[in-house]
């Protein structure tokens, strides 16, 4: 049973002068450089994403090492940092592998202690010369079995909806072995592991149907435990889902500030300043709960489940309303194919059911601060 009082400094919940100058930086650069039109430009081609820019954006500003220890060729800073990129990035719906690369895979690296894997994968992800992602952490059974082959390991089985799945480099495997769950680290080649993209609501953040037919794999660390991995993932999508808020926020803002209806700008109209009144508390609301459940990975606190899982539940629900009053608000041009206020339903809505939906968190929450006897998942 976990402590109800946080153990967090509320010092740390503040942005520092350097995470705002990284704010500033970012804000600026996908700004010039991933508008909406380029997002709808790059998923039209194969990866998905303007890999000139992830190059740009791991080698100019450093954002894929931000997390990583400099021992492992990162920049030694903390989750705090990663979590301004990731918000920085869903405010602009930036469409390439973040989550999956620079968060659940290189995290489970780190978390299994395996320093040869760290050493060999961790410097390549900081460089943006190598996409990961995860596979089989979500399943309580892992569809994926390991077994012996000669000196070495194969992986049999399969992992739907894998982030990234059909472009990732690297597919940190969660496997059954005949000594319990276990990591392996697979570099997916055609023969051995097919891999099929599937059709999802948000095309911005690929998946698809990864198979092992006999894959080689290589163990990493001793332990099939992912927990701390798939906190952090909710830790970083609950960062990416309060930048999105506010990109909702404000563009609603600046529009009902122009739109005007019986001469005067529809946004002086009480239903509609209550309606966006709502979604500005929601929105500090999650920005709370984020910046708690980032503070816990960064300090590695024991009240990580608790946080992950809250930030969870509450920042998916502003979200889902923040799009929501987005395309209700901008009238007959927010239904468009056109406006890109589609483009951020879709994500809300994915984003909401992609480690658990809210009441799965709410039930998670009630499991670890004691309410209900069964055991959180």
């Amino acid at each position: 049973m976990h402590h109800r009082h946080p153990d967090i400094d509320p010092q740390l919940l503040s942005e520092t002068e350097e995470q705002r100058e990284l704010r500033t930086v970012l804000r600026d650069f996908f700004t010039e450089e991933s508008g909406s039109e380029d997002v709808r430009k790059h998923l039209a081609t194969p990866r998905g994403h303007d890999e000139k820019l992830w190059a740009r954006l791991a080698g100019e500003i450093g954002v894929h090492g931000l997390a990583i220890p400099e021992e492992f060729g990162g920049s030694g800073f903390t989750f705090a940092e990663l979590a301004v990129a990731l918000e920085e990035s869903g405010r602009a719906l930036y469409c390439a592998p973040l989550l999956p690369t620079v968060v659940l895979a290189a995290h489970a690296l780190l978390d299994s202690g395996d320093q040869q894997a760290c050493a060999r994968y961790l410097p390549r992800i900081a460089d943006g010369t190598l996409t990961a992602t995860v596979a089989g952490f979500e399943e309580a059974d892992p569809g994926v079995a390991a077994e012996r082959s000669g000196p070495g390991w194969v992986l049999r089985g399969a992992a739907d909806f894998v982030l990234d799945g059909a472009g990732a480099d690297l597919i940190v495997v969660r496997a059954e072995t005949t000594e319990g769950a276990r990591l392996f680290a697979c570099e997916p080649a055609v023969d051995t592991c097919p891999r099929t993209p599937r059709r999802v609501l948000d095309e911005t953040r690929r998946q698809a149907l990864v198979e092992f037919r006999g894959a080689p794999a290589t163990p990493v660390g001793e332990s099939g435990e992912v927990t701390a991995a798939l906190d952090a993932g909710r830790a970083a999508l609950a960062a990416e889902q309060v930048g999105g808020s506010g990109h909702a926020l404000d563009a609603t803002v600046e529009f009902v500030a122009q739109r005007q209806q019986f001469g005067r700008p529809i946004g002086s109209f009480q239903a509609v300043k209550h309606r966006l009144a709502d979604v500005l508390v929601a929105r500090e609301a999650a920005r709370s709960a984020s910046a708690y459940a980032t503070a816990c990975v960064a300090l590695a606190s024991p009240q990580l489940p608790v946080a992950a899982s809250a930030a969870a539940a509450v920042c998916s629900e502003t979200y889902r309303l923040a799009t929501a009053e987005y395309v209700q608000l901008h009238g007959g041009i927010g239904f468009t194919w056109e406006h890109p206020a589609h483009l951020y339903v879709r994500r809300a809505r994915s984003s909401e059911v992609l480690f658990g939906t809210s009441d799965h968190h709410r039930t998670r929450l009630a499991e670890l601060v004691g309410l209900t006897t069964r055991p959180a998942a």
